[in-house]
């Protein structure tokens, strides 16, 4: 059985939290960008974050945070990683980087081969790279749109940096795409709910389970 890392993103209670952890999600991820249906405030994330076992990496999603945000963030909750998701350049994501001393996540849209430069570029600063479908032209949402691109762009590739992917991804084609890519981490928030911000715990258990090609997604 491979040993594929799943994060699920966008959690808003504790029952998420609990089918997370339940189903052995590496990876919690709280997303803090106002506009996204699966936001939430840092007053609602703390007893989310707390409830977050031991080994459940605890993951900030932000976008295009100024200091002001980031040092109000990172002192009211206990976290892991901050995953950057906006147009962050790369000696931003360096100076986040050095100034709150956790791992840092770099979301990268991709939609052609000329994107993957990026990802290069990007990995010399960042501690990981989240390589996600890049959002429509003038999409309210840089990432959760349900959106895949062509896994064959990144089939085989080794950066500088571990990296995850993202987009689109369901527990009906998880497993697809990580034998297409070889991705050893893999990313999902839109295709793990029943609405949009709106987690079903029967659908992370499904896609956790076909991410490691445990057995087919079965659906309770």
């Amino acid at each position: 059985m491979p040993d594929i890392r799943v994060k699920i993103c966008g959690l808003r209670t504790l029952a998420d939290v609990a089918a997370v952890t339940a189903a052995g999600a590496a990876y919690a991820g709280f997303n803090f960008f106002p506009k996204s249906p699966r936001s939430v405030t840092m007053a609602e994330a703390l007893p989310l974050v707390l409830a977050a076992p031991p080994g459940l990496a605890k993951v900030a999603l932000v976008v295009d945070a100024d200091d002001a945000m980031l040092d109000a963030l990172t002192e009211a909750l206990p976290l892991d990683m901050l995953q950057l998701h906006g147009k962050e350049s790369p000696d931003r994501v360096a100076e986040i980087r050095a100034r709150y001393g956790l791992p840092v996540m770099k979301a990268v849209g991709v939609a052609d081969e000329g994107d993957l430069a990026a990802v290069f570029d990007y990995s010399l600063v960042a501690d990981q790279i989240l390589v996600d479908a890049k959002p429509p032209k003038n999409a309210v949402l840089p990432g959760g749109n349900g959106l895949t691109f062509d896994w064959r762009l990144v089939a085989q590739r080794r950066w500088l940096r571990p990296w995850m992917l993202a987009g689109g991804l369901t527990a009906e084609n998880v497993a697809e795409a990580v034998r297409l890519t070889n991705a050893r981490q893999v990313d999902v928030a839109s295709g793990v709910e029943s609405a949009p911000g709106v987690k079903d715990a029967a659908k992370i258990a499904a896609f956790t389970r076909a991410a490691r090609m445990d057995g087919p997604p079965i659906l309770r």
